[in-house]
């Protein structure tokens, strides 16, 4: 099973972008959590498509099923 934390940041412009970090370390402490996202916002480490992050809009730890299939 596949997990991934997503965490949404707002940006200058209003609008969200999302960071995702595959196999995050569990169980997820939403205190560390949020002090990363303001430490990225502080240091204006990325752009997303909507300008600079201004705000820590959410997290969420997502779990995949992934099934494959021999096709013959």
């Amino acid at each position: 099973m596949a997990k991934t934390l997503e965490m949404t940041f707002l940006s200058d412009m209003g609008k969200p972008s999302k960071l995702t970090i595959d196999n995050p370390k569990e169980p997820i402490d939403p205190i560390a959590v949020k002090a990363a996202m303001d430490q990225i916002i502080a240091a204006n480490a990325f752009v997303g498509n909507g300008g600079d992050f201004v705000q820590a809009q959410g997290a969420r730890l997502l779990e995949r099923n992934v099934t494959d299939y021999d096709l013959v």
